[in-house]
């Protein structure tokens, strides 16, 4: 049948689809426009399942902020072609408009949400993956509620962006600039009280772990000396038989090298002092709080060396981060 122009513009402006995808459903559909909306729905899920295992390391992250509360979501895509394609980011823009509007509970209730357009998030991702042939996946979304809230989407890529509630307003370039420290800076928590504690146990068990291998390199490389050896021919059994074969150690050196690094091993790791493993373990979980929770680690807008919270008090004694929200599509 003679499926005319109009009606493959009517079928394009009601799905989105392109005009040789438009013409061929209503082909098929043999010019009903419902049959041919199904038809077209049906390609984006197959095209979607053939791609299913692609990698979406491309996209856009868009947020939108109303009174008390903001949305933030990562609409993903397969390259860089596609993302800055104004459909796809127009796209991700009526998603982002449609969550502040619903403001859903999580992802899945986002992807139930009805758009501007009158498609479902899901339809409308599925029909964009089958019109460029190409794997759109709703990423990630974040609902943030907080008495006053930033956000900031990276201008050069737009592929990461953050929010942060804070327990009052505060000064608009502060609290952008608090927003730019958490997309940068990616801290694991607001501070060290709410820091996970799967995190901080794993943290502490590489910090013990680290120190005692610490403590008995230096218990071996001062035996070694001491042995007239120097420690960096033979910190591994490779350089040792590379530097044996230099002239740099005597075979004899290079027996005696092995003994000393086996025997001072296993007696030092038998006698490390566990008091001061200990010490040296929690100066490093400190450490660890300073350069990756938000409140203590350096302000990067600033001097980079003031911790957050102390830039936070200069404009306001009593403001406090509450929460925050990060996405990174380059993760």
């Amino acid at each position: 049948m003679e499926i005319k122009a109009a009606d493959v513009m009517k079928l394009r402006q009601m799905t989105g689809a392109g005009m040789m995808d438009c013409k061929k459903a209503l082909v098929e559909a043999e010019g009903d426009f419902k049959k041919a909306q199904d038809i077209i729905r049906e390609k984006g899920k197959l095209v979607a399942a053939k791609r299913a295992d692609r990698e979406t390391s491309e996209g856009a992250v868009k947020a939108r902020i109303a009174g008390n509360k903001a949305v933030m979501v990562c609409l993903g895509c397969e390259t860089d072609f596609v993302s800055k394609n104004a459909e796809f980011q127009a796209l991700a823009d009526a998603i982002a408009d449609a969550a502040i509007a619903a403001l859903p509970a999580d992802a899945e209730a986002l992807k139930a949400t009805v758009m501007a357009d009158g498609r479902t998030v899901e339809d409308a991702i599925t029909q964009q993956t089958g019109k460029t042939g190409e794997k759109h996946v709703l990423v990630a979304y974040a609902l943030v509620e907080a008495p006053f809230i930033a956000a900031y989407i990276h201008a050069l890529n737009g592929k990461l962006g953050a929010l942060v509630g804070f327990n009052k307003e505060v000064p608009a370039e502060l609290a952008k600039g608090i927003a730019m420290q958490v997309a940068s800076m990616n801290p694991v928590s607001i501070s060290a009280a709410d820091c996970p504690k799967d995190v901080v146990e794993k943290e502490y068990q590489v910090a013990v772990e680290k120190t005692k291998e610490e403590q008995i390199q230096k218990a071996v490389e001062a035996a070694l000396k001491k042995a007239g050896i120097n420690p960096a021919h033979c910190d591994s059994e490779d350089h040792i038989q590379s530097n044996t074969a230099k002239g740099w150690l005597t075979p004899e050196q290079a027996d005696k090298a092995r003994e000393i690094k086996k025997t001072v091993a296993e007696q030092k790791a038998a006698n490390l002092p566990e008091q001061m493993i200990q010490s040296i373990a929690n100066g490093r979980i400190q450490k660890f709080y300073k350069e990756n929770t938000l409140e203590e680690q350096g302000y990067q807008m600033l001097d980079g060396k003031t911790p957050v919270k102390e830039a936070l008090a200069a404009a306001d004694k009593e403001a406090k981060v509450v929460v925050f929200k990060r996405f990174s599509l380059a993760e």
